[in-house]
């Protein structure tokens, strides 16, 4: 009889103590989840708080330019045309690597196919590094040149 008291205490106290740590879980989870929100909702009001104040100025730059006469009315239309530039640069970028750049086409190769053709892509690499190197050598050549000109001119103009 004392054992089954024992058992039955210690089910119970199991049992109690479960419960226990289901609460406590329970409660962390919903803190946790609290937590979670007023973050969320902090990061949203902070990304619309930055969003309205660049609204702003965008309209006060917009306004006082707008206000300085026609000429800087002329000045915004540059300024929009040059960013449509911008862009279209990048777009010609972008279709004239995408026309250098071939497709390997390396599927249907033998070893020695695939030999070749690793060794011509290597050939090719070697070339372009060459020209860049060509290319930085002639650049630094010529801002040399373009500062013992400039000394030049400064030591004429002393005299």
């Amino acid at each position: 009889m004392a054992i089954t008291r024992r058992v039955c205490t210690r089910f119970l106290f199991q049992d109690n103590r479960r419960s226990e740590r289901a609460e406590q879980q329970r409660v962390r989870a919903e803190k946790e989840r609290d937590r979670q929100s007023r973050i969320a909702e902090e990061r949203q009001r902070k990304e619309d708080e930055e969003a309205k104040k660049r609204a702003d100025d965008e309209a006060k730059k917009k306004k006082v330019l707008s206000n300085m006469g026609a000429h800087f009315g002329g000045f915004l239309a540059k300024a929009e045309q040059r960013r449509g530039k911008r862009q279209t640069g990048r777009e010609i970028k972008k279709k004239t690597l995408a026309e250098r750049r071939k497709p390997l086409a390396i599927d249907n190769l033998r070893e020695d196919g695939l030999r070749e053709r690793a060794k011509e892509m290597w050939e090719w690499i070697y070339q372009l590094e060459s020209d860049k190197f060509d290319l930085t050598e002639k650049t630094r050549r010529q801002k040399y040149e373009i500062n013992v000109l400039l000394n030049r001119i400064s030591h004429a103009q002393k005299l």
